[in-house]
């Protein structure tokens, strides 16, 4: 079958969109860029398109299905964990939204499709803003506290980080010898993980402090 006018142009809103929203991932040096972006949404669109003219049994979703699958394994492997901390969520819904752009042009729901590819867009390149604002009055910290075993002293150090108004997210003790060492992964206010460090500095029952 020959190319058509309308399959055109479905390939050419993909790549526009996948074009679009690469940019933003480029600029950012995300793991997914510019050109996997592109080749993501043009895929899915030349997927659909198939799945539309191929679908056997009178069902054109089918390859459809098997796609979103697919592209959930390719976001999987974008997603890292580093020092207790999920990385690369929005590079992974990133793809998955793309593909689904490219599913909606090769269904011809063009006004739909373009709607959201200008909210993708805003959410990419404006929402940071709001995320920086956010992380000026949140943050997250890991501590490392290696001390000489007290049965006391843990509860101690955890009561002494809800006095500052910190939220244990996440802890890990290991006892080796007469030393123990405990790991709190903690969220709240900068200026109380400073107030909180200096605290920690005077404890003269702490041997090794990092953050």
């Amino acid at each position: 079958m020959p190319l058509s006018m309308e399959d055109l142009v479905k390939i050419i809103l993909a790549l526009l969109a996948g074009g679009a929203i690469g940019l933003e991932r480029e600029f950012r040096d995300k793991a997914a860029g510019f050109r996997t972006l592109i080749f993501i949404s043009v895929g899915a669109t030349l997927y659909t398109i198939f799945s539309i003219r191929i679908g056997s049994d009178g069902d054109p979703g089918r390859i459809a299905a098997a796609l979103v699958t697919g592209v959930g394994f390719l976001g999987a492997g974008v997603i890292m964990k580093e020092k207790g901390r999920v990385i690369g969520l929005t590079t992974a819904a990133t793809i998955w939204f793309i593909s689904a752009l490219g599913m909606g042009f090769g269904a011809g729901e063009y006004a739909l499709t373009l709607a959201m590819t200008a909210i993708g867009l805003t959410v990419l390149w404006l929402f940071p803003a709001i995320e920086h604002r956010i992380g000026s009055i949140r943050e997250e910290r890991e501590y490392e506290i290696v001390f000489r075993y007290q049965p006391e002293k843990t509860a101690a150090l955890e009561a002494l980080f809800r006095s500052h108004h910190l939220r244990i997210a996440d802890r890990k003790q290991q006892k080796t010898g007469n030393r123990m060492t405990c790991k709190w992964l903690t969220i709240g206010p900068p200026a109380q993980h400073d107030l909180l460090l200096q605290t920690l500095l005077r404890d003269p029952g702490i041997e090794s402090l990092s953050y």
